[in-house]
């Protein structure tokens, strides 16, 4: 058979199948054939290059690495909405709405918590797909977007010659747990939501980071077509769906205001049984007509209103509270429960903080309390259930010992929190190793937490230092640590001797000293011997350092085992100077404020950026502040820029400032 005919022909199957899977949600064939199919495809375009098709499924793997995201001028705006929180705002709107058009039908559906994209197709083929950005202006990230496997890369026929819809990118809870368990095994930091997640694997540079996120996505809005758009969105709801569009779910239409907000009840009665996580439910004008006579106001349409759910609660019994030890020897109490769903998963845990948090709940071992989701994701207790406590509870005491070590335990003379003060706790030992392996400290792929509890076990470690001296012989004989597994082990560690000081600094886990005051500390004391010198009145003239910090800084140095440990890391060829990677002092004596999602930046990327400038960044907006950098779906932080008047800036304006014509 002539190659490109089969290549053209597997492109069309593995189309096909991938609408019946994602969009209509009746496969036909199993996941082993249509794995194959893709095989098969993969390796014919490997063999003739030539006829790999702009759209081929195999793209989804992802692949093109770039320098940065360029900008997106939105033809129709990506509005945002109003919102609601109670019902009578709900029904205010439908007096609004009733005023204009007094015959007005509502479509419903749900408000799916993710990030925002418009996608392009031209003759049926995607060619362009934008983040929301500020809802004018977002950035191309058309190649990470073409490895989401349910946007559909050629349309279904008849199809427009142009068309332009927004859909809703979103991670999966299920996909979300998984990555969230394989960062915290390799040390990294974790998620804190699977709208973050997918916000962050959406702005990867490499595409291939993104494929294997395991985003997904549904689209709600037709912004434009050249051919004759339907009359009602509900109408434009199935003609996407046909295109092979992936449309949002449960879209109902109602003509009266009190069956709209009984189908927000019902819908949000589903929310725990969903695979996705949802903020709440739109309510939309139907008639495409009504929405353009509506109009919009300066910040959002007339013709629609979102209702935000308030967080899911739930009674459980608290069945015991497990103590945990700390990298710094914090003792945090851990609520365990008997398993109960919120908010779409089970929960059986939640943390309890510091004694203070118990004592103000009056919290018991027996109690039955009412657990929520703070921001619909991390479990906490809200509260007791007193008529429910039985008559012999007793008040919760922390330990007068440490669980791990058995040595005895201080209160903080500054904080609510108790510490065991045994600097050889084997606790404090794993997660001192497991801090000074992560991302943001010494950077040293391949240290999960099993490798490192393994070689604790085997006795290789017993301190950060002999990471630096780790008998690779032995680890070859362990299970799951094959030749190029170890090599990869001993190259990052061999390359972190050479990381700049401040990461060292941040990596040693003073207690108060992060990675932004560790490299501050750096800035002012070039060598780690100018720090361990330092005196109490030349820590202090350091910015952003204060008194506890100082305190703890030169107890941490006085410590006979953390000189010890830096001697050993001495030994070992550890740098200890300071490399600033300041360019310019433009935004010397400025203090920046990072609110909501930027297009083509992180926060840590922009905050890099503004230091490297001179500038600082704060987590607080105050009259010192010079700027405020907001992105999408900013908050409070962003009214309280505006009640001050505070500089506001968006992306585009601070890459003016900067010069900076790519993101790092």
């Amino acid at each position: 058979m002539d190659a490109k005919k089969r290549m053209d022909e597997l492109v069309s199957l593995i189309n096909y199948h991938a609408k019946k899977y994602y969009t209509d949600d009746a496969p036909e064939i199993s996941d082993y054939e249509y794995d194959m199919l893709n095989r098969e495809l993969i390796a014919l375009e490997e063999k003739y290059p030539e006829f790999r098709s702009p759209q081929s499924p195999s793209l989804r793997v992802g692949g093109a690495i770039l320098k940065g995201f360029s900008e997106v001028r939105h033809e129709v705006p990506l509005d945002s909405m109003q919102d609601a929180f109670s019902f009578d705002e709900i029904r205010d709107f439908d007096r609004r709405v009733r005023q204009t058009c007094s015959d007005a039908e509502y479509a419903v559906e749900l408000k799916i918590d993710g990030l925002s994209v418009a996608l392009e197709y031209i003759d049926g083929k995607f060619v362009r797909g934008a983040t929301r950005g500020d809802g004018a202006v977002g950035e191309d990230i058309t190649e990470n977007l073409k490895t989401v496997k349910s946007i559909p890369l050629t349309l279904f026929e008849p199809y427009p010659h142009r068309i332009i819809v927004r859909g809703e990118v979103y991670m999966p809870r299920a996909s979300f747990e998984a990555l969230n368990r394989e960062r915290e095994e390799n040390g990294e930091n974790m998620f804190a939501n699977p709208r973050n997640a997918a916000a962050g694997s959406l702005r990867q540079l490499d595409s291939r980071v993104t494929a294997k996120r395991n985003l997904d996505i549904f689209v709600f809005n037709l912004q434009l077509s050249d051919a004759q758009i339907p009359a009602t969105h509900t109408e434009s709801l199935d003609y996407m769906k046909s295109l092979g569009f992936r449309v949002s779910p449960y879209y109902n239409k109602y003509r009266s205001i009190e069956d709209v907000i009984e189908e927000i009840k019902r819908l949000g009665e589903k929310r725990e049984g969903l695979e996705f996580d949802i903020d709440g439910a739109v309510v939309k004008v139907n008639n495409l007509t009504q929405r353009k006579t509506l109009g919009s106001t300066v910040k959002f349409p007339r013709w629609q209103i979102a209702f935000k759910y308030p967080p899911e609660k739930k009674e459980t019994l608290l069945e015991d509270i497990q103590i945990n030890v700390g990298r710094t020897g914090v003792l945090t109490p851990l609520a365990i429960l008997k398993p109960v769903a919120v908010a779409g998963s089970v929960v059986s845990k939640a943390t309890l903080h510091n004694k203070g948090f118990i004592a103000e709940k009056d919290i018991r071992i027996g109690d039955t309390v009412v657990i929520q989701k703070a921001g619909d994701v991390i479990p906490a207790i809200d509260g007791v259930v007193l008529s429910k406590r039985k008559s012999d509870s007793v008040p919760f005491e922390m330990p007068k010992k440490c669980p791990v070590c058995g040595e005895e335990v201080a209160q903080d003379a500054d904080s609510p929190f108790v510490r065991c003060i045994n600097a050889e706790c084997p606790a404090q030992l794993m997660r001192n190793i497991v801090h000074f392996v992560s991302k943001d400290a010494m950077d040293i792929e391949g240290f999960g937490v099993q490798q490192i509890e393994r070689f604790i076990s085997c006795g290789l470690m017993s301190s950060a230092a002999d990471i630096y001296s780790l008998d690779f012989d032995k680890i070859r004989e362990m299970d799951r640590f094959g030749e190029k597994s170890v090599e990869n082990l001993k190259n990052a560690i061999e390359k972190s001797k050479s990381n700049n000081l401040d990461r060292l600094v941040y990596a040693l886990g003073i207690r108060e000293v992060g990675s932004k005051a560790a490299k501050l500390l750096c800035e002012r004391f070039r060598t780690l011997d100018e720090l361990i010198a330092a005196d109490e009145g030349s820590l202090l003239s350091v910015g952003e350092i204060g008194e506890i910090t100082t305190r703890n800084i030169i107890e941490f140095f006085r410590n006979p085992k953390n000189l010890e440990l830096i001697s050993d890391l001495r030994k070992a060829g550890l740098n200890f100077t300071y490399v600033s990677d300041r360019v310019s002092d433009i935004f010397s004596g400025m203090t920046f404020v990072l609110t909501g999602t930027l297009p083509s930046y992180t926060r840590d990327e922009a905050s890099a950026i503004i230091e490297r400038l001179g500038g600082k960044t704060s987590s607080s907006v105050s009259k010192k502040t010079a700027y405020v950098l907001a992105g999408e779906d900013a908050g409070s932080k962003l009214e309280k820029a505006k009640q001050l008047g505070i500089k506001i800036i968006d992306e585009s304006q601070f890459r003016e400032m900067t010069g900076e014509n790519d993101p790092i």
